[in-house]
């Protein structure tokens, strides 16, 4: 598996990918809350000046993606205040890779990438829907913070806050 950057011509297909892969959460969530999080999950902020974004290759097929937010980048579009380490946003695998060690190496290249600049922590936001998410967040030692979760939609789906600590 080749951990890289994306490349420009790539981004379409990267953000198709990433709709499909959040898809299956389409049905457990209020229309407008899909709108809102299709909307942002597709939107260009991953495009935004130091945000490292990562795709998982294998036999020159993208199987998964991820974005590494800047420390003090406003990830979340004005939800969150800007947070002293980075944070792995949208992370996706496509549905055929699924199970195959394809989320936990971006994971682990987003935590690699974070340590060499010198980070103690890293964070992320997941949907509290987002189960499997969650618990694999939990088996790497993600810790909840709760002062940073946020209501996107005003429906009472919360986007809850994680950090982990990587130095020290």
């Amino acid at each position: 598996m080749i951990l890289r950057n994306a490349r420009k011509e790539e981004l379409s297909f990267i953000r198709e990918q990433r709709v499909q892969a959040y898809e299956e959460h389409s049905s457990n969530i209020p229309t407008e809350h899909w709108a809102a999080l299709k909307k942002a999950i597709s939107s260009d902020a991953d495009q935004q000046e130091g945000v490292d974004l990562i795709v998982a290759e294998v036999n020159g097929v993208i199987l998964g993606s991820v974005a590494l937010f800047p420390a003090k980048t406003d990830a979340y579009e004005g939800y969150v205040d800007e947070l002293d380490y980075p944070e792995i946003r949208v992370l996706a695998v496509s549905q055929e890779a699924r199970g195959k060690g394809v989320a936990s190496a971006l994971i682990d290249e987003c935590i690699a990438r974070t340590k060499a600049k010198g980070y103690d922590y890293i964070g992320l936001h997941t949907g509290e829907f987002m189960k499997d998410a969650i618990a694999l967040y939990a088996k790497y030692g993600f810790e909840r913070m709760p002062q940073y979760d946020f209501e996107p939609a005003n429906d009472g789906i919360i986007v809850k806050a994680f950090r982990k600590k990587i130095h020290g």
